[in-house]
């Protein structure tokens, strides 16, 4: 079972960014599999400077579409610091 597939609707509509307070969706199919790809090819920073090394099952981006947020084991992380840049 995907991430994506576990994540309950109403927890989605409650769940915000944490630095703009803007509401988050599940990122797409298309934008996570370039994502995925920059990531196994290195180029992918999350917002401490650590280097993002595991591809993503899931991932929420906010509203503006300009950072996501990772889901791992069906857990959204959603901490400032976890975020990455579109």
């Amino acid at each position: 079972m995907q991430d994506h597939e576990v994540l309950d609707k109403e927890l989605l509509e409650i769940l915000a960014c944490p630095e703009t307070k803007e509401s988050v969706h599940l990122l797409g199919e298309a934008e996570l599999k370039r994502l995925n790809e920059r990531i196994l090819q290195g180029g992918v920073r999350n917002r401490a400077g650590e280097i993002v090394s595991e591809p993503l099952a899931a991932a929420l981006v906010r509203a503006d579409g300009r950072r996501v947020y990772p889901v791992r084991d069906s857990i959204p992380i959603m901490l400032i610091e976890e975020a990455i840049e579109l």
